[in-house]
């Protein structure tokens, strides 16, 4: 198959530069480029991890308030080392819809969701299967 990874999840955003400035606060993300579309009403920014940039992430402002017709996304998850210590810290910042505990999955993976800055639902990820992917 030539499908190989997720190249970028797409999420709209009323405010660039406070999502930019979100997702490197909150989930350490690194704004790698910013980019007007050709329509000249369509800001796009980029993110990536700190020298990881094989998956990003990419915030699209401008478009007329209404759903995009491609749909909508459920949640982004993003994988971490230790859901514990990451909740803590996301426990101590103004983020909107933290789950009140860290859920567990039957096989042993650990979650909780929070939202973004314009309502997105997003989920830190401890896995239990091998090589540790979100």
């Amino acid at each position: 198959m030539a499908v190989r990874k997720i190249e970028h999840v797409g999420i709209m955003t009323n405010d660039l530069e406070r999502s930019i400035a979100f997702y490197a606060q909150i989930v350490g993300l690194v704004h790698t480029d910013t980019i007007l579309h050709t329509n000249g009403i369509i800001r796009l920014a980029f993110l990536s991890f700190p020298g990881a940039g094989e998956t990003e992430l990419e915030l699209i402002e401008g478009y007329d308030g209404t759903l995009a017709p491609e749909g909508r996304v459920h949640h982004v998850a993003f994988n971490v080392d230790d859901i514990e210590a990451e909740y803590s810290r996301v426990s101590l910042l103004d983020v909107d819809g933290l789950d009140a505990e860290i859920t567990t999955l039957p096989n042993g993976s650990r979650y909780f969701f929070f939202r973004g800055p314009d309502g997105e639902s997003l989920e830190f990820f401890q896995s239990t299967r091998g090589g540790n992917p979100a």
